[in-house]
């Protein structure tokens, strides 16, 4: 290594050169165009490391994606079919958008991949119109994220967390268990390897399913969407949730609900993650000292009012996101997050409250 920076044209000219020689001459048999986008890839992620905008690029192994960009000099579709360069007749692609014509698809993009478990996709990038603004449905949501529950909203929606992970665990165990005992490089390790592989896939995209069926129904019947700023990576420091955590995949839920809400025009707000919602009382504001996880549900000492403990916090969660985005429009002033839930004067006395009644 000798700390000089090379160009995309440097590195596309030391590519021809490669393929002449003796070692690297199958590098000829592939087209080029996976080839060169590759080289722009690592061109961007070089650069992107040495401005500050990211980390130093990671080696792709090759028992990984393995994906391959094929521009539209490297591709053609003729009847429905794909045509790769340098690849003998069309690839036999199960199509999965029923609604969507494969004929007249004319895609900019095609990337090919492969899957851990052996699985290959074709994945098409086609030039789109930007979706339309849906109607206001004049409802706001709240959104309180858990375990017991994925989510419970402030209007009294409760979605079960299936705990896909927690449901494969046994099977899961029980495959790798099988593949510990294969030597390396023989026949039977990859085929133990490709079910420990598919069953990770499973639970992959039955959670992918979940997030994006639930986040979709947030953004179809609520204008204002509130959720709270979760330190996730935080949590996973903790060994005895981190499965349970990762299994709810509450970032990847809150990356879809901020570009879901971005395409339709909806308002997303996240409030501080140190807000007490689920200390205070939504109905009268009473803040409690103390209250355990596993207390479920509580009488408000000020008001005598009863509280679910999840419907509860998804109240405040939304009373405190109206705040939030009334002082972002201007209207309001001074609206603090972690100072929300004080709705009415509490006296010295109140201040120290008493623990929370357990529900029977």
């Amino acid at each position: 290594m000798r700390g000089e920076s090379t160009s995309y044209k440097q590195t596309d000219a030391a590519l021809t050169d490669w393929k002449k020689t003796q070692e690297l001459a199958f590098l000829s048999e592939v087209s080029c165009v996976p080839l060169r986008q590759r080289l722009r890839h690592q061109h961007t992620a070089f650069k992107s490391f040495f401005d500050g905008r990211a980390r130093y690029p990671r080696f792709k192994s090759r028992n990984g994606r393995q994906p391959a960009h094929y521009t539209r000099s490297g591709f053609r579709m003729k009847n429905g079919q794909l045509h790769v360069a340098k690849i003998d007749g069309p690839l036999a692609v199960t199509w999965s958008w029923p609604g969507i014509d494969l004929v007249r698809l004319d895609p900019s993009m095609v990337a090919i991949s492969r899957e851990s478990d052996g699985r290959w996709y074709v994945a098409f990038a086609v030039d789109a119109d930007e979706p339309a603004s849906i109607e206001s449905t004049g409802h706001d949501v709240g959104v309180d994220l858990g375990i017991k529950d994925f989510a419970v909203t402030s209007d009294g929606q409760r979605i079960s967390n299936p705990r896909h992970l927690e449901r494969k665990a046994r099977s899961l165990a029980r495959y790798q268990r099988r593949l510990a005992r294969c030597r390396d490089g023989s026949a039977n390790r990859r085929k133990a390897k490709a079910k420990v592989a598919r069953a990770h896939r499973k639970v992959r995209n039955a959670r992918a399913d979940l997030l994006h069926k639930t986040s979709t129904s947030l953004v179809r019947r609520a204008d204002l969407i509130v959720v709270e700023d979760l330190a996730v990576k935080n949590m996973l420091g903790n060994r005895r949730l981190a499965r349970a955590v990762s299994d709810c995949g509450w970032g990847e839920f809150r990356r879809q609900l901020t570009y879901k809400c971005e395409r339709t025009g909806r308002t997303l707000v996240a409030i501080d993650r140190w807000y007490p919602s689920s200390k205070t009382c939504s109905t009268c504001g009473y803040l409690l000292a103390e209250l355990d996880l596993s207390v479920r549900a509580w009488t408000c000492p000020g008001c005598r009012a009863r509280h679910d403990r999840d419907l509860n916090a998804a109240k405040n969660i939304l009373a405190a996101g109206r705040a939030v985005a009334q002082h972002a429009l201007g209207d309001a002033c001074g609206a603090d997050v972690r100072r929300q839930g004080s709705f009415l004067p509490r006296s010295a006395m109140k201040q120290e409250a008493p623990a929370a009644r357990r529900s029977a």
